[in-house]
């Protein structure tokens, strides 16, 4: 039978992963497709970044496959290379070069790996500053911007790559709580254009409103996945239950 599916864009077969005695993923599996949007929460420790940080091989898995855009990350260095020219990735801390105005920050990206000129870089860094709605502020340093800002400059500097897919490793926790929205506004709008995206994340709120899938994991593994409405309103597992009942009555 030949299945009128398309391949997904993300594959995880059986995929582990140990730091030294401490298993972070078992044998998980997930596929996503492409415009798919994923949102990944669990309690601390139950394997969330791990997973992510695969996926662009910011971690080495062990055991299992990883197929990005019809690429298996392997060992290979182009491999690693070639996986990583289709996905951006948002971090809880911004990393943003501090010595490096916005604009400079976005630039170097597109002008290093991608090879286009400076003008055409600065276009393209204006057109993404644009729309995380901060284009005023390009001329400015990391340090002169609330948390929300450079969060968003951070989203900026990935769409400046063009990549197929985000993944987003929670990317509010480190912000106060008045500039949370501002970042996740943008996220959904990104959501709304058909960007592939996986998200970690406690914001439950902006899960149910974006996801097109919710994967719950605890302890290395994936516990459950489901459409938002069933996973909100009946979990099928005592561990999901129990993970919403505590985050949602908070």
């Amino acid at each position: 039978m030949v299945s009128d599916e398309p391949e997904p864009v993300i594959r995880l077969e059986d995929v582990d992963k140990w730091f030294g005695d401490f298993q972070a993923l078992n044998g998980v599996s997930l596929d996503v497709k492409s415009g798919e949007k994923v949102v990944v929460c669990g309690p601390s420790g139950s394997g969330k970044s791990t997973m992510i940080r695969c996926v662009n091989r910011l971690e080495r898995h062990e055991k299992g496959r990883i197929v990005v855009a019809g690429i298996e990350l392997r060992d290979s260095r182009e491999s690693v290379l070639a996986v990583r020219e289709n996905v951006g990735m948002v971090f809880q801390q911004f990393n943003l070069f501090p010595h490096l105005t916005v604009l400079d920050n976005l630039t170097l990206g597109p002008i290093r790996a991608r090879g286009l000129s400076r003008d055409e870089a600065v276009e393209r860094a204006e057109h993404y500053l644009d729309r995380v709605h901060i284009p005023e502020q390009k001329d400015k340093f990391p340090g002169q911007l609330s948390g929300g800002q450079q969060q968003r400059v951070a989203i900026a500097r990935s769409l400046c790559m063009e990549p197929q897919i985000l993944l987003f490793d929670e990317p509010t926790s480190a912000l106060d709580p008045e500039m949370i929205a501002e970042v996740l506004d943008v996220m959904g709008e990104l959501a709304n254009s058909g960007m592939t995206m996986i998200v970690v994340t406690h914001e439950m709120g902006f899960a149910r409103k974006v996801a097109d899938t919710m994967v719950f994991m605890d302890r290395g593994e994936i516990v459950e996945v489901a459409e938002p409405r069933t996973f909100f309103e009946s979990p099928r597992s005592e561990r999901c239950q129990r993970f919403l009942k505590q985050i949602l009555h908070h």
